[in-house]
């Protein structure tokens, strides 16, 4: 394991997976430092690719790069990575409007627990933009974050075995739609006609980690 702390970036972990490929871990839990650090990781490696990744995975709060055992090796490749992280790059922001119905199964029992009226929840899940934090889990899935402590409840304890492509989810302050049919811990609060996924297209996903997302309820 290859432990640094530069440029305020106290306990960043470089950790080795197998013999192609290392994990850059930014933190242990989701939080909007970690996210922005590894989106901007993501974006510097794009920018500037290291010779020999043969591919960039960012998520949450890491980054994971495989690479060519035969073309470099993991010293090397931390250094190279120290480099990037020294000078950032960042993407344009995309900015996206995404009409939502609110009639998912879960929606008046996710209010209630809140304590709020359907009508207050609603207005207040679409009162500001959120932040794209990351794409995966599923083909197109995305996590748009953040919402306030007072809009966070926990997983349901109870998964469901399929939600249909669209779904709306809430859970852990953040949203999270679904583009494709999957079993979801999350709460279903509505239902979009947009998909964030479309294999014939490049990139595939419509959505990019640091675009803005603004959600608005359809009738």
């Amino acid at each position: 394991m290859i432990e640094t702390s530069r440029s305020g970036r106290e306990g960043l972990l470089i950790v080795p997976l197998g013999d192609c490929a290392l994990l850059v871990r930014f933190g242990d839990s989701l939080e909007d430092g970690a996210n922005r650090a590894a989106q901007a990781l993501a974006a510097a490696l794009d920018a500037d690719p290291i010779a020999g990744v043969v591919e960039v995975v960012p998520s949450l709060v890491s980054v994971l790069l495989r690479y060519d055992p035969a073309a470099t090796e993991p010293f090397r490749l931390a250094g190279e990575i120290a480099l990037r992280l020294s000078r950032p790059a960042e993407k344009p922001a995309g900015s996206h409007r995404i009409g939502v119905r609110f009639d998912g199964p879960d929606l008046a029992e996710v209010a209630a627990a809140l304590g709020l009226t359907i009508a207050d929840f609603i207005a207040r899940h679409c009162a500001a933009p959120l932040r794209v934090l990351a794409t995966g889990f599923a083909p197109g899935f995305v996590y748009c974050g953040f919402h306030g402590a007072d809009l966070t409840l926990p997983r349901r304890q109870q998964v469901r075995p399929l939600v249909s492509a669209g779904s709306v989810l809430f859970a852990a302050g953040q949203t999270a739609i679904a583009a494709s049919d999957i079993p979801t811990g999350w709460h279903v609060i509505g239902q979009t006609d947009f998909r964030n996924f479309d294999a014939a297209r490049l990139p595939p996903t419509r959505l990019q980690a640091g675009d803005l997302v603004s959600f608005e309820a359809l009738a």
